[in-house]
């Protein structure tokens, strides 16, 4: 194999739009720059699509949506099980190319690249196992023939901080089902999804079935896409405030939607929980993705008794985390995004620690290049303090006490959000009682990660609607149809 080079790896990937099968233009020609968060360098200019070219993907999507509805299910999953084996075979080239776009370490990029491809392992799997139902009519005058079928051109939205597993946890039961789709990455990091358009056309997606729309105004290029009314469905991770603006653009045309929007994970310790496995877990939850995530620890409650040795031990663990670019080696917390991350990150920090929060490691900005926040952990932060009702989306920590399990459930449940919730106790009765009170789509249970392509994946309340993964993320792109047989 030649060597692996940055040059090359950005060099590989098409910049155009993808549409109908084919690498064009942008109307006009116009392109914008996707930026090393580290350095703040240019890595190339993409393609920046109008909404003239995002109704030609569209159009593309429509016409093609017929065939590909009739192609056998063994085949589309074919198409997705090869999918699969090509995104194995090239993880380092497409671990380095996230790397440079979106800052995680390459070690996490690697992880990200391996748990992306199974959701097309998976949903290949998925493809052949669309089923339906027949029963007699109560009267016995009649039968009921049930059959799913695919919902139609479908509308994708992808977040830029899991650049590949998002796009493939949405393409994936599309493809299987039988849907077409039209897509558009974050503008931050479009270079995964062009590179996963290529990937999916070697092997042997049809023309049309998949369009990529690369824009630096997404509102504008895709309003128009979902109150045109060809596309049957909206697909959108990201933030619940433009979540709550794409559900009334939906509204006009009564499309399906599936939502993965923002999270406010608390991450609950009780005193007889193992602290050596909550410590490991509280990493893993809040350091994922450079806490990043959804899914990341956003508020630490951990029960008086052990609270100050957890706050002791936590933050031992959070100074020794190397920064720096994520293609040095050994890079634990690489860049945030963009600068407005970190600013958002920094008036978190400073709202809690006016109302009395302690830094106890961290808390201040990194000198650039690069958009750099250093890994902190805070305690006695009050619950009126910003960071316990926002997401953070950064490597802080912040820690509150809590006495008894009724309170650590009213702590944990005060919030908007809905998506998961982490609670670690050696106590299985306690378990049980809490895990059934917290109000979440998911609990890591004694463990700081849930994400896996073969479970259903989403929150409650505001943190979204639907499930992504597992066997539920098929039914979110079928259609249900009844026929009525007289006999």
């Amino acid at each position: 194999m030649s060597e692996i080079t940055e040059a090359g790896v950005v060099g590989a990937v098409g910049k155009e739009l993808f549409i109908g099968g084919k690498w064009v233009g942008a109307e006009g020609g116009k392109t914008f720059a996707v930026r090393d968060p580290a350095t703040g360098r240019e890595l190339c200019q993409v393609a920046d699509a109008s909404p003239a070219d995002g109704m030609a993907a569209l159009d593309a999507a429509v016409s093609a949506q017929a065939d590909f509805a009739a192609m056998a299910p063994r085949e589309r999953g074919e198409i997705l099980r090869r999918s699969y084996e090509l995104l194995t075979a090239r993880s380092e080239e497409l671990a380095l190319l996230m790397t440079l776009e979106m800052g995680k370490p390459l070690a996490e990029s690697k992880g990200e690249i391996a748990y992306a491809a199974e959701f097309f392992r998976w949903f290949a799997e998925e493809a052949v196992r669309i089923g339906g139902d027949f029963a007699t009519a109560p009267n016995g005058s009649g039968r009921f023939l049930i059959t799913r079928q695919p919902v139609g051109p479908t509308i994708l939205i992808t977040p830029w901080n899991f650049p590949m597993a998002m796009g493939t946890r949405k393409i994936g039961p599309a493809v299987a089902a039988g849907c077409t789709m039209v897509i558009k990455p974050a503008a931050q990091t479009p270079l995964s999804m062009l590179a996963l358009a290529g990937i999916l056309a070697e092997a042997g997606l049809p023309e049309g079935v998949l369009n990529v729309l690369t824009t630096s105004h997404s509102g504008t290029v895709m309003e128009p896409l979902i109150r045109d009314g060809r596309a049957r469905k909206l697909s959108f991770t990201g933030s619940t405030e433009v979540g709550r603006k794409l559900l009334e653009q939906c509204a006009d045309k009564v499309l399906r939607t599936s939502m993965e929007l923002g999270g406010n994970a608390p991450f609950v310790v009780f005193d007889d929980a193992d602290l050596d496995a909550a410590i490991e877990g509280a990493m893993l939850a809040k350091m994922r993705n450079i806490g990043e995530a959804c899914t990341a620890a956003n508020r630490f409650y951990v029960q008086r008794g052990v609270a100050d040795e957890f706050a002791r031990r936590l933050t031992e663990r959070m100074q020794a985390l190397p920064m720096g670019r994520g293609t040095e080696e050994g890079v634990v917390v690489g860049p945030l995004i963009d600068e407005a991350a970190v600013t958002k990150v920094s008036e978190l920090v400073s709202d809690a620690v006016d109302r009395g929060a302690r830094v106890l490691t961290g808390g201040a900005t990194v000198d650039g290049p690069g958009h750099f926040y250093q890994a902190t952990v805070l305690t006695d932060v009050p619950q009126e303090a910003r960071l316990t009702h926002e997401e953070i989306f950064g490597p802080v920590a912040p820690i509150t006490a809590f006495d008894t399990e009724d309170e650590a459930v009213a702590k944990a449940n005060d919030t908007e959000f809905g998506l998961v919730s982490y609670l670690y106790t050696s106590d299985l009765k306690r378990a049980l009682r809490v895990c059934e009170r917290l109000e979440a789509g998911m609990i890591g249970l004694n463990q700081g990660m849930v994400s896996n392509p073969a479970a259903p994946f989403g929150g409650i309340k505001q943190s979204g609607l639907g499930r992504e993964g597992g066997k539920f993320g098929i039914d979110e792109f079928l259609e249900t149809k009844y026929i009525a047989v007289a006999l």
